[in-house]
C-alpha cells in the first residue's frame, strides 16, 4: 500500500505540459503584435501565457524571438503617444479649461505618465496619455 502511495505522490508532482505562445518570427522591441505572429508550442514553462487574447494587439517590450515563450513582462499595451509627436496638453481645474501645443518628450500608452515640453512657453510638464493621444496635465 505504502508503495501505491508513493507511485500516486510522484506521479501528481510531474509538471503538466500545455500549449504556450510562442512567436514565429523574430518581433522586434515596440512592435505591435498580430495574430499572424504567433503559435501554439507544448512546452512545460511556468508563467508563460496561453491566451493569444491577452497577446494580440500589445506590444513587444523586448525583442520575442522564434519558439521562445511569451511571459507577462514581455508585453504591454501599446503605445499611443511616441517621443516627439506633438501633442494637445489639456489643464482643467474648478470649470475652467486650458489647451496648449506640447512636444512628448517621452512614449507611453493609455494612462502612463510621460513628460511633455509646451511649446508655448517651453517648460517641462508631466501628464497622463488619454485615450485620444491628448495629455491632460495636473
Amino acid at each position: 500500500m505504502k508503495h501505491i502511495l508513493a507511485l500516486l505522490i510522484a506521479l501528481t508532482a510531474l509538471p503538466a505540459w500545455a500549449d504556450v505562445l510562442v512567436p514565429v518570427r523574430t518581433i522586434r522591441a515596440k512592435e505591435v503584435i498580430q495574430a499572424t505572429d504567433l503559435t501554439f508550442k507544448p512546452v512545460n514553462v511556468a508563467g508563460a501565457l496561453s491566451d493569444a487574447n491577452e497577446v494580440v494587439g500589445m506590444e513587444a517590450l523586448v525583442p520575442l524571438y522564434p519558439g521562445r515563450p511569451l511571459r507577462p513582462g514581455d508585453i504591454g499595451p501599446a503605445a499611443i503617444v511616441d517621443r516627439n509627436d506633438l501633442v494637445t496638453l489639456t489643464f482643467r481645474r474648478n470649470g475652467l479649461t486650458i489647451m496648449a501645443e506640447g512636444r512628448a518628450l517621452g512614449r507611453g500608452s493609455e494612462g502612463e505618465w510621460i513628460k511633455v515640453m509646451n511649446l508655448a512657453s517651453r517648460s517641462t510638464v508631466t501628464g497622463r496619455v488619454n485615450a485620444d493621444g491628448s495629455i491632460e496635465v495636473r
